[in-house]
């Protein structure tokens, strides 16, 4: 497809290798040694606690009122799809504290083939994501963290079933959607969301939001972009109650063209490395727009 994904995969964890979630680019990675963990689960001296080029990107990403509005806290079990780089991870191990729990999930195996990037030899390293990223994960944590676990879409431990307090879909959405006729990959993560939750459990969703006016099969998500209205049916159909929305990550001045996709603007800008006025543009746009979006398993 022209207007497929196609990513650099300099880092596996990148938003490159797994478009979006949250994963830190190879070239924004900063060392854990240059933060300085607080001895304390407050999310608010979490975040003044980051590197500052983490902190640079709170005007697009609005962890703590993001988290906030999810209902985020200390000592639950969090299943965050598509980590990555661990973006958000970092911020919730220490929020969660000991007592927590932060599950990562990935793509399917059957996923990978599927973007036309991936060497056979890459997508045989991805075979053993689910222990390799939790142990690269011990990394980021400090004291008084949570622990780390990781499965596949499609492959739900038994004793995970019940036990999360929230699920994160933290810009992941839009592959599995955009596969979702390839093999159920979106069908599947929402079905396991729903069976990894305690009843009354919650859905956080974070995704490029595609204008109202764009074709359906313009919003397919290889653009990156999804409708509302699609991800609240999606999720509606697999038993969710559709909760609250917020515009805390929205951006008016992402108005994408029909020719466009969502990573020609900052971080990724695809087409616009090489050329300083249309950098200059895409950084005047900033970050995608996003809806935000809690959904919660029924009591």
């Amino acid at each position: 497809m022209r207007f497929s994904i196609i990513l650099a995969i300099t880092f596996i964890f990148s938003a490159c290798s797994q478009p979006e979630a949250n994963q830190t680019p190879a070239a924004e990675a900063m060392p854990m040694a240059e933060t300085t963990a607080p001895a304390t689960n407050e999310l608010s001296a979490i975040l003044a606690a980051q590197p500052e080029a983490v902190q640079a990107r709170y005007v697009y990403r609005h962890p703590e009122e993001t988290l906030n509005f999810f209902g985020i806290k200390p000592g639950m079990t969090v299943v965050e799809a598509l980590p990555g780089g661990g973006w958000y991870s970092k911020l919730l191990l220490s929020h969660l504290g000991a007592d927590g729990q932060l599950v990562g999930v990935n793509y399917p195996q059957a996923v990978w083939p599927l973007f036309g990037f991936f060497s056979e030899e890459r997508i045989a390293q991805l075979a053993t994501w689910t222990t390799d990223w939790p142990a690269g994960a011990q990394e980021w944590r400090g004291e008084n963290a949570a622990s780390v676990s990781a499965f596949e879409f499609g492959k739900t431990p038994e004793d995970l079933s019940g036990t999360a307090d929230a699920v994160l879909f933290i810009r992941a959405l839009h592959n599995l959607a955009r596969f979702e006729d390839q093999g159920g990959f979106l069908t599947t993560a929402i079905t396991d969301s729903y069976n990894v939750l305690k009843p009354g459990g919650i859905v956080g969703v974070v995704q490029h939001h595609a204008p109202d006016t764009a074709s359906d099969e313009w919003a397919n998500g290889s653009r990156g972009y999804l409708k509302k209205g699609f991800v609240i049916a999606q999720m509606q159909a697999a038993g969710f109650e559709f909760v609250a929305s917020s515009d805390v990550n929205a951006n008016s001045k992402d108005q994408p063209a029909a020719e466009d996709i969502v990573w020609r603007l900052p971080p990724s800008l695809r087409g616009a490395k090489d050329n300083a006025e249309l950098t200059a543009k895409m950084l005047a746009i900033g970050e995608s727009n996003r809806m935000t979006l809690k959904f919660k398993k029924p009591l």
